[in-house]
């Protein structure tokens, strides 16, 4: 079982991720370094959410049907999250700042030709190309982060603030996407995109740092085809799912081929000499555990965030301006997390903040249960969503600490690649298992609340499991200052 896993820190003492963190300070290079990648990350980030209110216009524009609207976001998350694996493996072996350059590139051509688009095929071109320089950005991204700042306080501080412009540019997104929109069209979304493209792509070539493995390179080719088969066809699966539910036959059919493929991929790993994702790595409970507080945190916020939309927008009757201020706020205190996230994680230890940050998430939805269709709940529907993402921030940061810590430099890219996939899944699974029961009620408000219940009980029984599951067997190291 997973929680007799043993971690294994003989070669790396730093696995452990409860060891005490001090304060880093980072070089001017190792500024610019991180600009860089931050940028990186929060362009794509961006991506996610910056459509969404104007896909209304856009389909009026392009003359596609609202059915054939959800294809804005499904060509988009299909290769970002189908192909993050297979890219972050290929950055492992033949160079990660080289794929990350490729990435940046295409991702910035995909968003000047969806900008461009003249029809509803181009326009689809288009997400798709930013979703495949999407799936090699983030993974060889996060690698590049975490071989350039060493284990330890300055890698903390770097996830820290990887994490809170990942988090902030969700946000961001939804702000900005409704504010271009109504003042300069749909295409400004697009366009804003490939401006974060031209300026990062230029400063990267002389300041990213090329790393692969030392080993020949070797690529397991069945790995490959089958984990990236599935991802899609469970991708396809659930994001269909989330606008027509699980009824239909082209979903029910992915869902099982994802299924089946995958398990096929686990049966291929487990005899390949030069495997695309190492078992022994999986089985370590850092990555175990630590992923699965990654999956949990990202699928029940993306829920409370789609829920609480429709909530404050067709109860409430806030106009979209309006709600995109509720999430302003929440942005800005998710910011104001980001600045002590790395020292909360140095004073108690990866594990603990997870294991705490899912607890404070969990309780904080679990409050979301007491709205009701008066006014005065847009206070509490505020509060509670903007606290709640700063414990889901905590969340986001710990568990990539807690994933890649101990991993040799030559197998970052793969565990990088597992935090990334673990949150594409997370972002998409969530919406359409509990965010349907919203959706389909005939009242909105009954709806929501179940989901605010059920997503606080996910959450909080996560807790419980990551923090048995990651509970060392020996004595935990003291806190800074306890001694």
């Amino acid at each position: 079982m997973l929680v007799d896993m043993a971690i294994d820190t003989t070669t790396h003492p730093s696995a452990s991720t409860d060891v005490p963190l001090g304060t880093p300070r980072l070089s001017t290079r190792d500024k610019l370094v991180l600009f860089v990648l931050c940028a990186a990350q929060f362009m794509v980030a961006l991506d996610f959410s910056v459509l969404n209110v104007a896909l209304p216009v856009l389909g009026d524009d392009l003359g596609m049907s609202r059915s054939a609207l959800q294809w804005a976001v499904t060509a988009f998350a299909l290769p970002s999250g189908g192909f993050l694996l297979l890219f972050g493996r290929i950055g492992d072996l033949y160079g990660r700042r080289r794929l990350f350059l490729t990435g940046l590139a295409v991702f910035g051509a995909a968003s000047l030709l969806a900008t461009l688009a003249w029809d509803p095929a181009s326009f689809l071109a288009g997400r798709a190309l930013q979703g495949l320089g999407a799936a090699a950005i983030v993974p060889t991204g996060m690698s590049l982060l975490t071989t350039t700042f060493p284990e330890g306080p300055a890698r903390d501080r770097a996830l820290g603030i990887s994490g809170t412009l990942l988090s902030l540019g969700f946000t961001v997104g939804m702000v900005a996407g409704g504010v271009l929109t109504d003042t300069l069209g749909w295409r400004s979304t697009m366009a804003l995109l490939t401006l974060f493209a031209l300026v990062v792509l230029p400063l990267a070539p002389g300041l990213l740092p090329e790393s692969r493995t030392p080993q020949r390179p070797r690529l397991d080719v069945p790995g490959a085809v089958t984990v990236t088969t599935g991802l899609l066809s469970l991708i396809y699966a659930l994001s269909t799912a989330a606008d027509h539910g699980f009824g239909r036959t082209d979903v029910i059919s992915t869902l099982i081929a994802g299924l089946l493929l995958l398990t096929a991929f686990t049966a291929i790993e487990s005899r390949s000499a030069a495997p695309l994702v190492s078992l022994p790595m999986l089985r370590r409970r850092t990555v175990a555990w630590g992923n699965l507080g990654g999956l949990v945190t990202f699928s029940m916020m993306s829920t409370v965030v789609f829920v609480l939309t429709l909530y404050l927008q067709e109860v409430l009757h806030l106009s979209a301006f309006e709600t995109g201020l509720v999430f302003g706020v929440q942005g800005v205190l998710s910011a104001v997390a980001g600045t002590f996230a790395a020292k909360v994680v140095g004073r108690f230890g990866a594990r603990r903040t997870l294991v705490g940050s899912l607890t404070g998430q969990g309780a904080l939805v679990a409050a979301l249960f007491l709205l009701n269709a008066h006014t005065w709940s847009v206070w509490l529907a505020t509060a509670a969503v903007s606290l709640a993402s700063m414990c889901h921030l905590g969340a986001i940061i710990s568990y990539g600490i807690t994933v890649t810590s101990g991993v040799p430099d030559e197998e970052q890219g793969l565990a990088t690649g597992l935090v990334t996939s673990t949150q594409q899944v997370g972002i998409t699974v969530g919406i359409p298992l509990l965010g349907v029961l919203a959706t389909t009620s005939d009242d909105l408000l009954a709806g929501a609340r179940t989901v605010f219940a059920l997503d606080a009980v996910v959450v909080l029984a996560a807790a419980v499991l990551v923090g048995l599951g990651l509970r060392s067997r020996t004595v935990e190291p003291q806190p800074l200052g306890t001694r």
